[in-house]
């Protein structure tokens, strides 16, 4: 949206209460809201409260360098002004986008989002927690648990993902009108899926081959390699064994190499009596050299090592290709460096159609695995060493693929599936396909839009308290507290009594809102 965005709004006979920002330059829009609210002659303070009460604000960057910020001077002389129009001078502006640096003064965007919100939230749950610890500096007087950023963890929308096959069987099993409330545990009855459900999967995943083979044929051809190349594109990958799969943005902390840390080890899996085999692909933003260069690493070690024929690297990756492999891949691999990933959601798409989830604890798949419905990488320990991070998330990686998943998928039954394999999908299907749906996502966000109405409401009701209230805040942050506490020991499970007084009158206006907590702490 951004100013603009509001303008176009009101132009075309739109006025909503609520606006929900995302990351950059719609964070604008709370300016030109406190714009419109001074016009209508609110006074700066009272009319930031009242923009404030009725926007929303989603990080989705779990690090700071993720965040725009731009220099002072650039601010200035683009927005040059527009303070004015908001009742304030260039210091009250600039505050509302200000961050210190070590290299001096910016404008964040994503402060501004936060100063200019009532309510604000990472994409998981670890987003949260990650979102409270980068923002702390902005509220220095709480806790860090106490920073108000909670979360909503990010879903998919389970029919745009799901095969059309798995759709139809699906409504089978589960009845016609299953899809009606995904979100609802009590719609995904996974007792029924059996051998017509690994009939599909077995189906799908030779789908996924024969795209595999044509695509890198294509790509050979098309770079100019020998007929023996493009006869031997032909027959890669075997459409009987495991298959996993990687699919994604390539950029560095998602570490696509991560398989190659230990060259021995990995060969002596993939030579071991499970077959194997793993199909990559994704893109490097233009601008992202080192991800470029992780593509290129992840190439060249395969073809080093011999691999091509069990491991596939695909270029041009598009929409279709992503569903080809989130439909037809046995294991969907996730190896993010904890805790990078804000949430990430081509594992949930993977499990709706069967496939299981290897992943690392991060993003959403730290608050879904429950220990029966995937395979964890490790545990959810963050290293300060990157290196030691990336020795020990290889050795957990292969652990699980020689001591879990191919055991488990070989474990097969007269059936032809393993048993134990299909019942790991069930509890998948089961827990990720209502948790993680579009429609829980959505209901959420509309419970906070409607608080933010009713904030926002409420908030044009009590102007004149508002107003009141930011006259008397001065004042009040001058007044000293001093804490009384009786003798110097207190034992463990006695009452401990305390007294707390304000040096000085506290304003009538602000008396209701007048809280007292205590903290706690072992020295």
């Amino acid at each position: 949206l951004g100013i603009g965005g509001v303008r176009l709004l009101r132009a075309l006979g739109l006025n909503p209460q609520v606006f929900h920002m995302n990351e950059g330059h719609s964070a604008f829009l709370g300016l030109e809201r406190v714009r419109e609210l001074v016009a209508e002659g609110y006074a700066f303070p009272v009319a930031l409260e009242l923009a404030r009460a009725g926007a929303l604000f989603t990080t989705h960057t779990p690090v700071p360098a993720g965040h725009d910020a731009f220099p002072l001077d650039l601010v200035e002389r683009y927005l040059g002004g527009f303070w004015e129009k908001m009742g304030t001078d260039r210091e009250g502006f600039l505050a509302l986008g200000l961050e210190e640096k070590p290299w001096g003064k910016v404008f964040s965007m994503s402060n501004l989002a936060l100063r200019t919100s009532a309510q604000a939230g990472g994409v998981s749950r670890l987003h949260g927690e990650v979102s409270r610890e980068m923002f702390h500096h902005l509220w220095p007087e709480l806790l860090r648990e106490e920073v108000p950023i909670g979360h909503i963890t990010n879903g998919v929308h389970t029919w745009t993902f799901l095969h059309p096959r798995l759709r139809r069987h699906y409504a089978e099993v589960f009845g016609p009108d299953w899809l009606r409330h995904p979100e609802d545990p009590a719609t995904w009855r996974v007792e029924g899926l059996g051998e017509e459900f690994w009939r599909i999967h077995r189906d799908l995943r030779a789908e996924l081959v024969r795209e595999v083979r044509s695509r890198l044929y294509e790509q050979r051809r098309r770079n100019g390699e020998s007929p023996s190349r493009l006869r031997q594109a032909e027959r890669v990958l075997d459409p009987e064994a495991l298959t996993i799969g990687f699919a994604r943005r390539f950029a560095t902390y998602k570490r696509a190499v991560l398989l190659f840390k230990d060259p021995e080890r990995l060969l002596r899996i993939l030579q071991g009596p499970y077959p194997v085999q793993f199909v990559f692909a994704g893109k490097a933003h233009p601008k992202d050299e080192p991800g470029k260069a992780y593509l290129q690493e992840l190439v060249a070690k395969i073809k080093e090592f011999g691999l091509e024929d069990r491991m596939v690297v695909l270029e041009d990756y598009d929409m279709y290709l992503a569903r080809v492999l989130v439909h037809g891949s046995d294991v969907w691999l996730n190896t993010p460096r904890r805790p990078m990933e804000a949430s990430g959601t081509s594992g949930m798409k993977a499990a709706l159609n069967g496939v299981l989830n290897l992943s690392v604890l991060d993003g959403w798949w730290a608050e879904a695995y429950n220990g029966k419905n995937g395979f964890a990488i490790g545990d959810e320990r963050v290293y300060e060493n990157e290196e030691a991070q990336d020795v020990a998330d290889a050795q957990a990686l292969y652990d699980v693929l020689e001591g879990e998943v191919l055991p488990l998928f070989y474990a097969k039954g007269p059936e032809g599936y393993s048993s134990g394999w299909l019942s790991m999908v069930h509890e998948s299907l089961r827990t990720v396909g209502p948790r993680f749906s579009a429609a829980r996502m959505v209901r959420e966000y509309l419970a906070l839009y409607q608080k933010g109405q009713e904030w926002a409401g409420k908030a044009r009701g009590e102007q004149e308290v508002l107003r009141a209230f930011h006259q008397a805040l001065p004042a009040f942050y001058g007044l000293a507290l001093r804490v009384e506490v009786p003798g110097d020991l207190t034992l463990n499970g006695e009452p401990l009594r305390a007294r707390a007084y304000l040096e000085g009158e506290v304003p009538k206006v602000l008396r209701p809102f007048l809280e007292v907590q205590l903290v706690v702490c072992r020295a």
